[in-house]
């Protein structure tokens, strides 16, 4: 087997134990118990079959029409422009949804997804480009490193004024990919003191993320306010033990526990499965970072290299916030456990650049085997 196919299996590993905690976690106080049927009816069942979809559709995507130029300049460049356009579309009455006090969403006629999930794997491709066709200038940081900051900068900056986890897992995804690429440490280090101001100045600008940070200075300040989520967070991992309370036994999702379909599922998982089941999710993602990996090990294009680590530290980073967030270990961030918490927008877009890993593992795999039979003696 592959590594790509490795992590295309553990991937819908992933989704699958979703569908089933999603399902869990949803659950509500009544009288009729919910069934199996209704279980592979439910809207994440369905959301993660349409995500196995995605993740084929990468799989088979043509990788040369990633670098395809319009004007210049690549398609995944071009998507910037678009994301941004999407990014401020959530201010227009009529199209932009605002949820929780924050607006993240759009929405058309019933369809609603998150614009900062298009611009997050859209940097990616991005910066994975810019990594590979200017690898020579990436030690000079006019050339190098500062144009792509910029870019980096403004569309997190954009995302920070609603959703600051996001634009924070972006940037630093940009600048392991940079890094890479060849940028030289103390470039980055320079940099330093701007992004720790801009940082700063994002938490003190929002009432409600100063709260957070109280809260996670010292969740037992306030209880009853600003440190009940992680608190009942912390209660629900630890109510769950080494083997959980049974799948579906769990008692903080009904009406103690906030979002607990999304950013803090891992606290349901941890009180349902307990350890054991904590420690299989760790191993989910785990596997399926080695295994990413070993396809950027095996890939000789400097392009698809770039992409696959970004794919992949994009995911790892991702799902350690949230870990480290529920755990009481992060501040309280919206953030969610890729392949895993409910989502439409983030399942399929997540899959989807999975299913890339797989291509780009499959195109290596050919690459190998036709020079492997170009060099075979011939017996004629």
């Amino acid at each position: 087997m592959r590594a790509g196919q490795g992590v295309v299996i553990l991937s819908v590993m992933l989704l699958m134990l979703g569908v089933v905690m999603v399902n869990s976690a949803g659950l509500s106080v009544s009288s009729e118990p919910l069934t199996l049927k209704q279980m592979i009816l439910s809207r994440p069942a369905l959301l993660a079959v349409l995500a196995i979809g995605a993740m084929w559709v990468g799989s088979r995507f043509p990788l040369r029409f990633l670098q395809v130029k319009i004007a210049g300049l690549p398609i995944v460049f071009w998507v910037i422009p678009v994301a941004l356009l999407l990014l401020l579309a959530v201010y227009v009455p009529g199209i932009g949804k605002r949820v929780n006090a924050a607006n993240r969403w759009l929405d058309f006629g019933g369809f609603a997804f998150q614009p900062s999930e298009v611009a997050k794997w859209s940097m990616i491709a991005a910066i994975a480009w810019w990594g590979s066709e200017y690898s020579k200038n990436m030690a000079s940081f006019k050339k190098g490193l500062l144009p792509a900051v910029l870019v980096v900068g403004f569309i997190c900056g954009v995302i920070a004024a609603e959703d600051l986890g996001t634009a924070v897992l972006i940037f630093i995804t940009a600048c392991i990919l940079l890094f890479a690429a060849g940028c030289k440490t103390i470039h980055f280090i320079s940099l330093f003191p701007f992004g720790i101001a801009a940082l700063v100045g994002a938490i003190m600008a929002s009432s409600y993320r100063i709260d957070r940070l109280k809260a996670f200075i010292d969740p037992y300040d306030d209880p009853g306010g600003v440190g009940y989520h992680i608190l009942q967070s912390l209660t629900a991992i630890s109510s769950g033990g080494l083997t959980g309370l049974g799948l579906g036994h769990g008692v903080h999702k009904f009406g103690y526990l906030p979002e607990d379909t999304t950013d803090f599922i891992f606290s349901i998982i941890c009180e349902e499965l307990g350890a054991a089941g904590a420690g299989a999710v760790l191993c989910l993602y785990a596997g399926l970072l080695v295994l990413s990996f070993s396809v950027i090990r095996n890939c000789k294009d400097s392009f698809l290299r770039l992409l696959v680590l970004g794919i992949a530290t994009t995911i790892g980073l991702q799902a350690s916030i949230n870990i480290l967030v529920v755990t009481s270990l992060a501040p309280t961030k919206g953030i969610a456990l890729p392949l895993l918490s409910n989502g439409g927008t983030g399942w399929l877009l997540t899959a989807f650049c999975v299913g890339l890993i797989n291509a780009v593992d499959r195109a290596s795999f050919a690459n190998t085997t036709t020079s492997v039979e170009q060099w075979q003696p011939s017996h004629a």
